[in-house]
């Protein structure tokens, strides 16, 4: 086996509050002794609110008309969004890897093309009060077409560990908001990575949210549609996401408590919702 097919594993780290970065971290370097190749793919939804309140710019939330939410991503709040997720999350997240002795290297979409997205022409809202659809124009998210896997390739070969921004670029070179979660299905479905770890601040899918006693520990490809109709909230992009990597050929989708010790080897050895 020639070392750039070698398994992979992306771990999502949900930007959430509670999601504990440093066990996660810690959890990376025993798992590259062990020879496993990682990728992360992180959020900052916490942070790029926090530094919204700060400068006077709260985020504003929008619900498409399939019940997905996301961020209202004008150029104000996109340059908000990249100095908190792509500049600070990245980077205190890459730093904590280097004190560890791990040679992370941190990156967005942008550099070097690594996700390329088309910007949306306009996107539909729906105001929650009224129930009237909404036709906004100035956004700038994207969905993502296509991820640079030779570039992630020859960082993993060269024996960097990849920490990657959910920033992508659109085919004018713009920045986009892309979501975290699909960011990293398409990353590992790019990698055909053999497992996609979302891990978050829940123990994973649950049948009656927020009741973790009745957590979903396996769940059949051909049930996710349905659990993402039942899921509540982020849940339902963590679902979409899973959805989309396993049909872009990634083996399994774990979705896991990243609130505890050694979160990745626990999610790995099956504790949280396994989708396959």
């Amino acid at each position: 086996m020639m070392k750039d097919e070698l398994s992979v594993t992306v771990v999502k780290l949900g930007g959430t509050d509670g999601v504990d970065f440093s066990a996660i971290c810690a959890d990376a370097v025993e798992l590259l002794k062990q020879g496993k190749r990682l990728v992360f793919v992180h959020g900052g939804s916490a942070e790029a609110n926090a530094l919204g309140e700060k400068l006077g710019t709260p985020p504003k939330m929008i619900t498409s008309p399939s019940g997905y939410t996301s961020r209202y991503t004008d150029r104000k709040t996109l340059e908000i969004f990249l100095m908190a997720v792509n500049g600070k999350v990245n980077s205190l997240l890459t730093e904590q890897l280097q004190m560890l002795g791990v040679n992370a290297f941190g990156l967005c979409g942008l550099d070097g093309r690594l996700i390329q997205a088309t910007r949306k022409d306009s996107i539909q809202s729906i105001d929650a009060e009224r129930g009237k659809r909404k036709i906004i124009r100035d956004d700038y998210t994207g969905k993502i077409e296509n991820v640079n896997s030779e570039l992630l390739h020859m960082l993993l070969n060269a024996g960097y560990l990849p920490v990657i921004a959910p920033v992508a670029v659109s085919e004018k070179g713009e920045a986009l908001n892309v979501d975290a979660d699909r960011a990293a299905a398409m990353v590992a479905s790019a990698l055909k990575a053999e497992t996609l770890l979302l891990l978050t601040a829940v123990p994973g899918l649950m049948k009656n949210f927020p009741d973790e006693s009745t957590l979903i520990r396996q769940l059949p490809q051909s049930q996710l549609s349905a659990a993402g109709e039942a899921a509540q909230g982020r849940m339902k992009k963590k679902v979409l996401g899973a959805e989309e990597a396993l049909k872009g050929g990634v083996s399994r989708v774990i979705i896991a408590d990243g609130r505890i010790q050694n979160p990745i080897s626990n999610a790995l050895s099956g504790n949280g919702t396994v989708i396959e």
